[in-house]
């Protein structure tokens, strides 16, 4: 019974992480089939990205107030029910509310899923499930695209919701059932409305500059500065705010363990790079390697399929975890440092190897490192001190994606401008086509298309160069953490 619920646990936190991605790829088909434009309809990632950006932060508080099994039990039913309402809208405004609402209840469904896996697990069992846990995290990001693109191509865009109903509401009530036994006391606080109000606004305006800001051209648009001003103010009410309020709303206080502020900040870091060549590798490979969803997704699958193998192994190793999470950051950086050489003539497998080799080192980051982070604080504050973490590591990969997109397409566009001067300089290239019978036209537009290859290919491999830096700097950050003095117990994360 305990490996059904880490599976069921495992899978509510999959599920939560998987819509982040899901529905990128069925944007287009979402927005022709309601009838709204295609920026339109990029709201339906947005609007689910601040739902759960609002709620995880909150973890530790609801689960404080309302108990970490009721609060988990009525996210994973809600979820499921906001899901058939996403499925069924036949309006983009009402699939943009129904998004919100299935995100702020996606939200607590990360952090909580996690530390109830270490209060139901005994000690000698409890790194196992963390690693199936941990996978679930890494993986889903993969996933999404795959699943999405499938649903879309062979079905209707209303399945990429509606399949999360039978999950969500089935293994929600069987949660209950499988885990009433583990319910704690709520504790009444006062409820910290002034502090509820600036963490929305923040999180909120900080969203929507991320989701938005590429699409307005950034600090170009009055929007996106009056978002980042909101951003801003309000993250320093809020700091304020919470510091000094006697029941927060979002227990700020754990930072004061060095261990935690260290493993968080690699994580951060590091999931912010992970994500980063998550997105980078089948955008690319679908605008220059003309490989469709699905062949892209299963290229970058087996980072998923290597990972599942080594992260038993990681979970039950009694190494120091700082130098299980500096060897599989290191790895992960400088196989990303291997990529930067790639070119336009590799096949499939010249893709999926190096992503392979990469899945090898992931569950030596994530494991030891969640295990750095919750074993520094005290069981008191898990819930919380999960929730801010998953919090961190979401807002990463937002901003990860943004800044990665971004700086890709204007390298992009950079270098084709520097290969239009080069290129042909001989008109060689252009005397062998007018000799092959093409017509002037056809050979523009034959070299054209040779120069923005490269300059895409040019621009993954710049960018895979700083994402591979990232990752080095993440991998020493570790170090910044005390040699953990203690195992995270059987009961972590209870009140």
């Amino acid at each position: 019974m305990l490996w059904v619920a880490a599976l069921m646990l495992a899978a509510a936190n999959f599920i939560a992480v998987l819509n982040m991605t899901i529905a990128n790829v069925a944007v287009p088909g979402i927005a022709g089939g309601l009838g709204a434009a295609a920026s339109q309809g990029t709201w339906v990632i947005t609007s689910y990205a601040v739902g759960e950006a609002i709620t995880v932060p909150l973890t530790g508080w609801l689960a404080a107030r309302f108990g970490s099994v009721r609060v988990f039990v009525a996210s994973m039913i809600l979820f499921g029910i906001f899901s058939i309402l996403c499925g069924i809208s036949n309006s983009l405004g009402l699939l943009v509310v129904a998004r919100v609402f299935q995100g702020l209840c996606g939200g607590p469904l990360m952090p909580l899923s996690q530390t109830l896996l270490m209060r139901i697990f005994p000690k000698e069992k409890a790194g196992a499930a963390i690693g199936l846990w941990s996978m679930t995290t890494l993986v889903a990001p993969v996933v999404g695209p795959i699943l999405g693109g499938w649903l879309v191509d062979d079905y209707t865009w209303n399945w990429v919701f509606l399949i999360n109903a039978p999950i969500a509401i089935g293994f929600g009530l069987y949660a209950w059932k499988l885990l009433k036994r583990y319910t704690d006391v709520p504790v009444r606080n006062p409820f910290d409305v002034v502090g509820l109000i600036l963490l929305v606004i923040w999180v909120a305006a900080l969203q929507l500059v991320l989701d938005e800001g590429k699409n307005l051209d950034w600090f170009a648009s009055n929007q996106i500065v009056a978002l980042s001003i909101v951003a801003v103010i309000g993250f320093a009410a809020f700091l304020i705010w919470e510091l000094h309020e006697k029941h927060p709303v979002v227990d700020l206080r754990v930072f004061r363990h060095r261990g935690f502020n260290a493993a968080v900040l690699t994580i951060t870091v590091a999931y912010a790079a992970f994500f980063g060549v998550s997105v980078l590798t089948p955008l690319w490979l679908q605008s220059f390697m003309s490989y469709t969803a699905t062949d892209a997704g299963l290229a970058t699958a087996w980072t998923g399929v290597t990972a599942l193998v080594v992260a038993p192994l990681v979970a039950s190793s009694k190494r120091d975890p700082r130098l299980l999470v500096f060897f599989g950051v290191l790895w992960m950086g400088l196989v990303t440092l291997w990529r930067t050489i790639a070119n336009t003539d590799m096949a499939f497998w010249d893709i999926a190897i190096p992503l392979a080799v990469m899945g090898f080192a992931l569950p030596f980051f994530f494991i030891p490192t969640t295990a750095i982070a919750l074993g520094s604080v005290e069981e008191r504050e898990m819930d919380s001190a999960a929730g801010l973490m998953n919090f961190l590591r979401t807002l990463a990969g937002a901003a990860a994606t943004s800044i990665v997109t971004t700086v890709w397409a204007n390298q992009t566009t950079r270098n084709h401008a520097e290969l239009v001067g080069v290129v042909d300089q001989d008109r060689s290239v252009r005397t062998m086509m007018e000799h092959g019978g093409m017509t002037p036209d056809a050979i523009n537009q034959a070299i054209d298309y040779l120069i923005t290859t490269q300059s895409g290919m040019l621009s993954t491999n710049q960018v895979m160069t700083g994402i591979a830096v990232m990752f080095i700097v993440a991998a020493s950050i570790i170090w910044l953490a005390p040699k953990p003095t203690r195992t995270i117990e059987p009961g972590a994360g209870g009140h």
